[in-house]
C-alpha cells in the first residue's frame, strides 16, 4: 500500500525518501516516476506538496560466511 506524505518546509524528494525509507539509492527515482509533475516543482518542494511513496519489497539481507577462524 502506498503512503502519502506532505512536504515540510525545505523538503526535497530525496529528503522525504530518506526520512521514510532510511535510504535513497534507487528509491528516489521510483518516487519521481510515481508522482508526475513533482520534478517540475523544483528541487525544493513547496510546503504542503503531497508526495505518494510506493510500498517497497523488503530488502534481502546478505549473509556472509567465514572461511577461516
Amino acid at each position: 500500500m502506498a503512503t502519502k506524505v506532505i512536504a515540510l518546509q525545505g523538503d526535497t524528494a530525496e529528503l522525504i525518501c530518506y526520512r521514510h525509507y532510511g535510504y535513497t539509492a534507487g528509491i528516489t527515482e521510483q518516487v519521481m516516476d510515481n508522482n508526475p509533475g513533482l520534478a517540475a516543482l523544483g528541487p525544493v518542494l513547496p510546503m504542503g506538496t503531497a508526495v505518494v511513496l510506493p510500498e517497497l519489497p523488503t530488502q534481502q539481507i546478505k549473509t556472509t560466511i567465514q572461511l577461516w577462524d
